[in-house]
């Protein structure tokens, strides 16, 4: 690899000759901007705006812009010979914990190589120094123009450094976190849990770049004039009001099925506020069907008593005819009865009265 810059690390009055070399590098896809009518590439030229002519690489510099717009030019050995002792030097000022720095602060990764076999011990003495204190060391350096702040770190056997952010870089949060009040309840922060815990560890190294790899198809198919592959349409959940509980149990099933694990279906936990699940319909069916056979064998016997209670009516209604019948016949016999006992009592009369009048005749 391609050092870009030559130095020594400062570790107190041991001195370390180095090389830095990029630890990362970027794959993603690259564009160039055409102009869309005909097709033709679009260039930027670097032109001086007093000659009217473009400039190449080698020729120019840097400046400085003062506040009346006159340019200062500043080379590089002006910005060698500063009186700092950073200018080709990496020194470290302290030993702290890695957590300790903030991961907001760090900016680009660089492997530093020693430089030479006379370099080999003092590296290896500090980078076994830095695996035995389970530190980092902090330092300061000067790189392209302007003093850095690094961190150095073991990574196998070799010693990386780290570029930081120095903390007045670093913006405060302010206005971010959400603006209103919000209860998380435990059964969501278990549910949570169990979710992290499913998911489990990743191996870094299996994951990749799926977003490159659809662009390089893409390119691939309308370099060859195929058909562009066009993705499977579905519907988004972008913003949408979600059952968080339930959101979270499906996130759990899901990763338990994903990992082949069995028992991943989660019970359904009602949201605060809301009503409790309703019965399974089977239970409610079976309760119904139960109580409605129930209603049928008891109606039988409701038949059957409202026809003895009909009976028994009829029965009451008849036996009162009956008794109406009776007393009318009784006083029918009783009217006869006064009729004869009238026609005896007239007839004996008359049969007196002729006997007088006979004794008085003689």
């Amino acid at each position: 690899m391609r050092s870009i810059w030559n130095g020594a690390i400062s570790f107190g009055l041991v001195s370390i000759p180095i090389k830095l070399v990029n630890a990362t590098e970027s794959h993603a896809v690259s564009f160039r901007q055409i102009h869309e009518a005909d097709g033709g590439r679009i260039r930027y030229r670097k032109v001086c705006e007093l000659e009217e002519k473009e400039v190449p690489t080698a020729e120019i510099g840097r400046a400085y812009e003062d506040a009346d717009g006159s340019m200062i030019p500043i080379t590089d050995e002006d910005l060698a010979s500063l009186p700092l002792p950073t200018a080709k030097t990496i020194e470290i000022v302290a030993f702290v914990p890695a957590a300790d720095i903030d991961p907001l602060q760090m900016d680009a990764a660089y492997y530093l190589s020693a430089n030479g076999a006379p370099a080999a011990k003092p590296y290896t003495l500090l980078r076994e120094a830095l695996k035995r204190s389970n530190k980092v060391a902090i330092a300061k350096f000067a790189l392209r123009g302007r003093e850095r702040l690094g961190m150095l770190r073991v990574v196998d056997d070799v010693i990386a450094m780290h570029g930081l952010l120095w903390p007045d870089e670093i913006r405060a949060p302010e206005g971010v976190a959400p603006q209103v009040e919000v209860t998380v309840r435990d059964a969501e922060l278990d549910l949570a849990d169990a979710l992290m815990d499913t998911l489990g560890e990743v191996d870094l190294e299996s994951l990749h770049d799926d977003y490159r790899e659809a662009v390089e198809a893409m390119i691939a198919a309308k370099a060859e004039g195929g058909a562009v592959p066009v993705p499977e349409s579905g519907e988004g959940d972008g913003g949408r009001v979600i059952d968080l509980m339930a959101a979270l149990e499906g996130s759990v099933r899901a990763a338990k099925e994903a990992r082949g694990e069995e028992g991943g279906v989660a019970g359904v936990t009602p949201i605060a506020g809301r009503s409790a699940p309703k019965a399974a319909s089977g239970k409610k069916s079976t309760a119904r069907t139960a109580k409605k056979g129930e209603g049928s064998k008891a109606a039988p016997a409701k038949s059957t008593a409202r026809a003895s209670k009909t009976t028994g009516k009829a029965a009451s209604k008849q036996a009162r005819s009956g008794s109406s019948g009776k007393s009318g016949a009784s006083g029918a016999s009783g009217g006869g009865s006064g009729t004869k006992s009238g026609a005896g009592s007239g007839g004996r009369s008359a049969a007196k009265k002729t006997a007088s009048r006979r004794r008085s005749s003689a």
